[in-house]
């Protein structure tokens, strides 16, 4: 066994590598069918099959699942589909909402080809008093799932489950923006192969579900400001929106007013580092597997027992990501090869997800925890500096906490920031 660039194995970890490959056998795997969600094109029958029986499952809604039928003849941004599920929805928005309805619309995977995604539109009760179009907060969740029950777009469906996600309600991103009469656009962005932390296929999502809201309701937001707010898992769509902005979708930099991103995982070498062997790993592990759905040279230096864990743990959400933190396990009992994450096939994710030398079109507002462990503000920082020597008007913000304390402390001013923006303000640039 050698890793890709022939290095000979050496040291304890391979020899667990070793070991795991010659006491744990593959897990069964049917042949990958030939359907676009599997895009099974160009890859080894053994790495297909693992990716697909790694996808998550169809929950039963055809809204959700379903790929449309001649997709290809789709524009990006056209809505294909919706329905009003206000009456599901309207209990688990714990706001007063005059409707809530479901966008399913054509967008992009992370290697150009057609995909799909749903977004979920509330709009507040009353008329809009204030000038100009009722202003839109696109709100990113920190989806952070891998099964399709993790999205927001099932709480509105389902109403309260086990799969309910405690960032859906705190911060208040989506309830204090409707009380202000702003509309709120919630994109379930980590698209239908789940695809947590990948942030061209979030990025693609999230613009086009703006496309789609503006397309499919021109008299109601055809000329309203649109703002993007994401923390954690959520910054890493709103990071993608904004670096893609101006080459996918560049009619939108005179539609959306800014972006306010906090705890933002800017840079996954940072991470290998920071979040690998302690009690973040599992967050760590699913956040690779869950790139590797998008981008399948991951999965095949997958060995046995990770292809097994895999397959098991493909439909959960952040709740049940704790056993590897638990038991503190490196990435390395995941490969196939030693050091993974210094190898070249790591070096080149890191790349790609960086998205370096990428200029946001519209302003920023970057926030993290000045006692951060798990997601360092120096990934943050490198953004904020990387988009002020492009000639973006940005603002840092180093608030009061670790991850998870930071996401409240750093809140308030974010959303005045961002309240500034819909309402016209012109964006300080504090670089």
């Amino acid at each position: 066994m050698q890793q890709p660039s022939g290095a000979p194995i050496s040291g304890l970890l391979p020899a667990f590598q070793q070991f795991v490959e010659a006491v744990v056998p593959p897990p069964p795997l049917p042949d990958a069918p030939a359907t676009p969600l599997v895009d099974s094109g160009g890859l080894s029958p053994q790495v297909a099959a693992l990716r697909a029986a790694s996808l998550p499952s169809p929950i039963g809604d055809a809204f959700i699942d379903d790929w449309p039928a001649n997709l290809d003849d789709f524009s990006a941004g056209q809505l294909i589909q919706w329905r009003d599920v206000t009456t599901t929805a309207a209990p688990a928005v714990i706001a007063p909402v005059a409707q809530v309805v479901q966008l399913k619309y054509r967008t992009t995977d992370s290697h150009g080809a057609p995909s799909y995604a749903i977004a979920s539109l509330v709009i507040p009760t009353g008329a809009w008093t204030g000038p100009g179009e009722r202003p839109v907060v696109v709100n990113l969740l920190p989806i952070n799932g891998l099964g399709r029950t993790c999205n927001p777009s099932y709480t509105m469906v389902h109403g309260f489950t086990d799969a309910t996600n405690l960032s859906e309600y705190l911060p208040p991103a989506t309830q204090l923006p409707l009380l202000r009469g702003y509309a709120v656009l919630i994109p379930d962005h980590e698209g239908p192969r789940m695809a947590y932390a990948e942030p061209f296929v979030a990025g693609h999502a999230v613009l086009d579900s703006i496309r789609a809201m503006r397309g499919s309701m021109p008299k109601l937001f055809g000329d309203s400001r649109f703002g993007l707010t994401g923390y954690s898992g959520g910054s890493i769509a709103a990071k993608g929106a904004v670096k893609l902005m101006s080459e996918y979708a560049p009619e939108l930099a005179d539609v959306v007013v800014g972006a306010a991103m906090g705890g933002v995982p800017a840079d996954y070498e940072i991470l290998s580092r920071s979040m690998n062997a302690n009690l973040a790993s599992g967050v760590f592990f699913a956040a690779t597997f869950a790139i590797g759905r998008e981008r399948p040279e991951i999965l095949a230096h997958m060995n046995n027992l990770a292809q097994w864990i895999a397959v098991a743990y493909k439909n959960q959400c952040m709740s049940a990501f704790g056993l590897p933190g638990v038991l503190q396990l490196p990435l390395d009992v995941a490969a196939d090869f030693p050091d993974p994450l210094h190898s070249p096939l790591a070096q080149d994710i890191y790349r790609i997800t960086r998205m370096d030398g990428r200029k946001s079109p519209v302003p920023l507002y970057i926030y993290n925890g000045a006692q951060e462990f798990w997601v360092p503000s120096e990934g943050a920082k490198n953004l904020y500096k990387e988009q002020c020597a492009l000639g973006v008007p940005a603002v840092y913000r180093s608030v009061l906490g670790e991850h998870i304390t930071a996401a409240f402390t750093g809140f308030p001013e974010a959303m005045l920031w961002l309240d500034a923006r819909l309402r016209g303000e012109p964006a300080p640039d504090e670089c």
